[in-house]
């Protein structure tokens, strides 16, 4: 759960400075955000939950 929080964090950080820098307009962040939220509700949330932790897990292995 931390590391989607974290995560959760560091791509709406991200999504912050690209409507800050005028790369990505309002209406492609609200494309992006709501792909993501139905993303989320998909069969495919477990899949790309694995996948993030296993991404996670082996950094430090780097």
């Amino acid at each position: 759960m931390a590391v989607t929080i974290s995560l959760a964090l560091l791509f709406g950080f991200v999504l912050f400075m690209l409507l800050r820098s005028k790369t990505l307009g309002p209406g492609s962040a609200f494309v992006a955000v709501m792909f993501g939220f139905y993303l989320a509700s998909t069969g495919a949330a477990d899949t790309v939950n694995q996948l993030t932790s296993a991404v996670v897990n082996a950094l430090p292995n780097l």
